[in-house]
């Protein structure tokens, strides 16, 4: 569902209704998408394969990341970050 801004405020209702179903609802203003609707009700299940694929379409390996062993510790947090105790 494509609205105007004028239309959006006329069908609330029905926007927000359309929304909660799942339905894209997108508002313009003079003709250009400024908002899209969504339901916070709605839950999106991540896709992953298609993550994956967009990375390696643009040549982003992912395993090339080494993180530090110490990276969940809070204290490699203030020390990146220069942060003293």
């Amino acid at each position: 569902m494509e609205l105007s801004i004028r239309e959006a405020k006329a069908r609330f209702s029905e926007a927000i209704a359309a929304a909660m179903r799942g339905e894209r609802v997108v508002i313009t203003r003079h003709g250009r998408a400024v908002v899209e609707l969504t339901s916070a009700m709605a839950k999106r299940p991540l896709n992953f394969a298609a993550a994956d694929a967009y990375l390696a379409e643009i040549g982003w390996d992912s395993s090339a990341i080494r993180l530090p062993e110490n990276f969940d510790d809070p204290t490699f947090s203030r020390d990146v970050l220069g942060l003293e105790d």
